[in-house]
């Protein structure tokens, strides 16, 4: 009272010989169909074995062909009669108890298949005419998301509100084809002669309905994603990894509204075409790459470049001070500079050599006497320090 397993895998020359009359998908279905018509592909001509066949019905000795990557399921006045998930050739008997209601295949499909089975399988007995449907099991590309205005979340990383701008798309799984009839599908498309239910269609209200969904709860998509731990609290990182925000997105509706448990529908990859940040976000942004910039080894790398830069802009526009500190050399600039952020703010540098070293000074302030004399002897010999104060400081250092 069903199918009857005919071959396997793709259709061959042979059997393409043999079927003159067989059911398969109607040409031309786009690539962001989920559900459409299976059609006769021929009529009898003296080699099948069904010689009622007829447009939307289907009658003892009908064969059916499974391509890869969709499912086909049979209906009986609303209600779900068949269903195959393997790829093959299949002949259709509802008068032979070696027949299957049911081919679930294998895969991780086979065990959501066969829960969803058990709650919606027809109870009575399936009458010779009936209608068939492929729904497609790849992924549906191109399903589109974006915001008119901003959204905003709470962000781990920045420890506030962050908002933004934001549009891009996603690729969209039937993953329990049974769910996805019984709960999404409108019953238009399920009538003989229906049209193609299109993810794509801008007349499909269900497509619509996914698409204001997926818009409603992006907040919760960025959220999930900027304050999970492992994918490092980093906004930064969400436009180069598709499949963890799709992740975020795939949680975040069906938190919100079911779309695997009740539809069977799931979110697998995520293309983010823009995103434009608020103004208060932008600055922070700026604020932590150039706390970035400004921490660890790389910090003090750059401080030494810069200090480089201010120093040959004074000794071009001649200025004896630019010049002297010139002659100290980029490592003694960044060691004079390293020494300013290690002093408190001060309207100018002043010297100070009277008071003596102390046990007590920090070990990062500590240096080679014999480094810190050159240092010094470069600046009396500039001008920018008296003799006196040169000849205190050597004694200090070399305890003279």
């Amino acid at each position: 009272m069903g199918f009857i397993k005919a071959f396997g895998g793709a259709l061959g020359g042979t059997f393409a010989d043999q079927w003159k009359d067989f059911y398969a998908p109607k040409p031309g279905v786009p690539a962001t169909a989920a559900l459409f018509e299976a059609v006769p592909q021929g009529t009898n001509a003296g080699r099948g074995s069904n010689t009622n066949g007829s447009n939307n019905i289907i009658t003892n000795g009908s064969k059916i062909i499974v391509p890869e990557g969709t499912a086909l399921i049979t209906m009986q006045d609303g209600f779900i009669t068949g269903l195959i998930t393997e790829p093959g050739g299949f002949e259709f008997r509802s008068d032979d108890p070696n027949s299957q209601s049911m081919f679930a295949g294998d895969g991780i499909i086979s065990s959501t298949i066969k829960t969803s089975w058990d709650r919606f399988k027809f109870g009575g007995q399936p009458g010779a005419q009936q209608l068939a449907f492929y729904v497609n099991l790849k992924e549906i590309p191109n399903n589109k998301f974006g915001t008119q205005s901003e959204i905003y979340w709470d962000d781990a990383y920045f420890g506030t509100q962050v908002g933004a701008v934001t549009r891009g798309t996603y690729t969209l799984k039937i993953v329990d084809p049974l769910l996805f009839i019984k709960n999404f599908v409108p019953s238009q498309y399920l009538q003989p002669g229906a049209p193609v239910f299109d993810f794509a269609d801008m007349d499909n209200d269900a497509s619509n309905q996914l698409f204001n969904e997926v818009v409603g709860t992006l907040s919760a998509a960025f959220s999930n994603y900027t304050n999970d731990p492992s994918k490092g609290n980093r906004i930064s990182k969400i436009q180069g990894d598709q499949i963890g925000f799709a992740q975020a997105m795939a949680q975040a509706v069906e938190d919100a509204y079911q779309w695997k448990s009740e539809r069977g529908l799931e979110i697998v990859k995520t293309a983010i075409l823009a995103i434009e940040y608020d103004e208060d976000t932008k600055n922070l942004m700026k604020d932590v790459k150039a706390a970035d910039a400004l921490s660890g080894s790389r910090g003090n790398s750059f401080m030494q470049q810069a200090a480089a830069r201010g120093m040959q802009a004074a000794g071009e526009n001649g200025g004896g001070a630019g010049m002297a500190f010139m002659g100290m050399g980029i490592n003694s600039a960044g060691n004079v500079m390293g020494a300013m952020q290690q002093q408190p703010t001060q309207s100018s540098y002043q010297p100070n050599f009277n008071q003596p070293a102390t046990a007590q000074q920090p070990a990062s302030q500590q240096q080679d006497p014999m480094a810190v004399l050159s240092e010094k002897k470069k600046l009396l010999d500039a001008g920018l320090i008296t003799q006196e104060d040169y000849d205190k400081l050597k004694s200090q250092l070399l305890g003279l």
